[in-house]
Formats: structure tokens, C-alpha cells, sequence
């Protein structure tokens, strides 16, 4: 399930994570976060494990790929042709 809710950055550059999404946080407990233009993503440091190191990769692979979509770097092709596409990549 995903929990979605509103907060505000304090002038100090501070948040409050809504009790409702720190259930299982406890005080002191190391998060680390990873932002780009556009996101910001915090993760439990006490859970790194191979994912947080896939989470990197499919974030920057996703990156760079918006980079080539706004540089005018893709290809269009119909729904006929998309897995003879696919197979040459």
C-alpha cells in the first residue's frame, strides 16, 4: 500500500514525516536520502540491502532517459512493430 500526504519544509529546512507513515521509526533512526530536480526519496538505512542499490540504478537508468526524451533522442514506433523493436535491444 502507498501512503501519500502534504507536508511543508520549516525555514531551518526541516519536516515532519505524518505520524501515520513513521509507525515503525523509531527516534533516532538513520534514513538516507536521494533527490534529483524533481523528487525526493528517504529510505530506511536499517533496511539497505540489494534493493536500495537496484532503487539507485532504476533511478539513474530513469534519468538519463528523461535526459535523451528531452534532448529529442527516441524512437516512435506503432504497436505492430514494438517487440521486433525490443528484440534488437
Amino acid at each position: 500500500m502507498i501512503n501519500m500526504d502534504i507536508i511543508k519544509i520549516s525555514s531551518k529546512g526541516q519536516i515532519v514525516i505524518p505520524s501515520r507513515m513513521r509507525g515503525d521509526l523509531k527516534e533516532g533512526e538513520e534514513l538516507i536520502i536521494i533527490k534529483d530536480d524533481e523528487r525526493i526519496i528517504l529510505k530506511k538505512i536499517g533496511k539497505l540491502t540489494e534493493s536500495i542499490k537496484e532503487d539507485l540504478e532504476f533511478a539513474r537508468r530513469t534519468e538519463e532517459a528523461f535526459q535523451r526524451i528531452e534532448a529529442g533522442e527516441f524512437i516512435s514506433v506503432d504497436s505492430d512493430n514494438l517487440f521486433e523493436e525490443m528484440d534488437k535491444w
